[in-house]
């Protein structure tokens, strides 16, 4: 198996990464660093969670040049405030022991400081399109300097209406530049990414399905009146845990009706200041707060380990965002659980999801003694009623597949023994509705 050292990383940086326990490369960062050295551009498609930061930061922290007032040599392009955050913190201690600074760029907060930062010198550049463009647009920032740029999360990219911003960033940089792509997904509106900004770029896709830990779905009825009741209970099974909702409005709502039912919980989404999104993920990080409700903005932005459980409180509009959503559980080896919370509106729309994603279809009655209990809890679930047929409703339907599916590893779906390979990325773009969105 190949060591940091084998890939060409110098000891310094071998040295900082072992401090922070990280020994040996994941798939992806095996795959794509030595491409990046030799100078290609690299085109690299692995789920969030595979180590995809360290694929591009390690080799960005050795081949970054010094950047001057305004002028940074190197470009991490994300679609969100706490992706950029979490990128910082994994690229600062390679960058400083190679004598590199790094600082990020988005929005939420003060102009000024960016402008300040850009004239004291920036060597690599964080940040989200909306606010690069900001400052591109005030001459604030320079880009022709910029001859590496990676633009990390490409799909989410693109779900979020930032491509036009993108593209405009991307032609304002060095023509020979040295353009890295990282993606969960390949197709599409990334293709045309790779297609305009790339040269001859070296493809790589990881699975890295030996670093996910066994993950299980469920899909369960729930009235929309007891969904706040069910998911009180089903999150006390769990020491930690995501749930997502439709709207930022619903999220500040589910967040203060389980606090009054003895949950810790916060709100992160959109509409948040960036020091309550900061303040609410450090929280959930250091298990002040034990769940989490987020918008999708989440899905992509929060990289933390040890989540058991993830809730759809309101079903995923398409199967891609359900993939993102459920890949905040089952992280680094740990197992994990996925509930989704079905309303019976809502039923055929989830049928279709799992058909979308080749997951076993059906959605059952609330069964928390499937789950790992620390104390009983009470599922304030109306009896299921006999059908004319004898079957019961709310019950779990008739099928060749033996009940629910329990899904393996990284979200794939496993049925009494039969696997199903890991769910797709289903559904089309979601475009940001309003241009402070963008901003995000």
């Amino acid at each position: 198996m190949q060591t940091f050292s084998d890939l060409g990383v110098p000891s310094a940086l071998v040295d900082s990464l072992a401090t922070r326990g990280v020994t040996m490369p994941f798939p992806i960062q095996a795959a794509t660093i030595a491409d990046t050295l030799a100078g290609r551009d690299v085109c690299g498609r692995a789920p969030t969670g595979s180590g995809k930061t360290l694929a591009f930061g390690i080799p960005l922290a050795m081949s970054a040049k010094r950047g001057g007032p305004g002028k940074p040599s190197a470009l991490i392009l994300v679609p969100t405030r706490e992706l950029a955050t979490q990128v910082a913190d994994e690229l600062r201690p390679l960058a400083e022991a190679r004598g590199r600074t790094v600082a990020t760029f988005f929005g939420g907060t003060t102009i000024s400081r960016d402008q300040r930062r850009l004239r004291q010198g920036v060597d690599i550049a964080i940040a989200c399109p909306g606010r690069l463009t900001d400052l591109v647009q005030r001459r604030d920032a320079k880009l022709a300097n910029v001859d590496l740029v990676v633009i990390d999360e490409a799909d989410r990219m693109a779900d979020m209406g930032f491509l036009p911003d993108v593209k405009r960033l991307l032609d304002q940089t060095a023509a020979d530049r040295q353009t890295l792509l990282f993606s969960a997904t390949l197709d599409g509106d990334v293709d045309v990414l790779i297609r305009r900004y790339q040269r001859d770029p070296a493809r790589h896709e990881a699975d890295n399905e030996d670093d996910h830990g066994e993950v299980r779905h469920h899909f369960w009825r729930s009235e929309p009146h007891d969904r706040v009741d069910v998911t009180s209970s089903i999150v006390r099974t769990v020491d930690s845990a995501i749930v997502f909702t439709r709207t930022k409005h619903g999220a500040d709502r589910v967040a203060r009706q389980l606090s009054s039912k003895g949950v810790t919980s916060a709100a992160i989404h959109g509409n948040r200041s960036q020091s309550q999104r900061e303040r609410a993920l450090a929280d959930f990080t250091a298990g002040r707060v034990t769940t989490l409700v987020a918008t999708d903005v989440a899905a992509r932005g929060i990289h933390v380990s040890n989540v058991g459980m993830v809730v759809h409180f309101d079903p995923p509009a398409t199967g891609k965002d359900y993939v993102h959503r459920s890949g905040r559980t089952g992280r680094a080896g740990a197992d994990g659980v996925v509930i989704t919370l079905v309303a019976p509106d809502k039923q055929r729309d989830v049928q279709q999801l799992q058909r979308s994603l080749s997951m076993p279809k059906g959605v059952h009655q609330v069964a928390l003694d499937q789950l790992d209990q620390p104390r009983p809890v009470e599922i304030p679930v109306k009896p299921a009623q006999a059908s004319p047929s004898g079957n019961r409703r709310g019950g779990q339907p008739r099928s060749n597949n033996g009940g629910p599916g329990r899904p393996g590893r990284n979200g794939a779906s496993r049925n009494a023994g039969q696997g199903h390979g890991a769910p797709g990325a289903g559904g089309g773009n979601r475009r940001a509705q309003s241009r402070s969105s963008r901003r995000s």
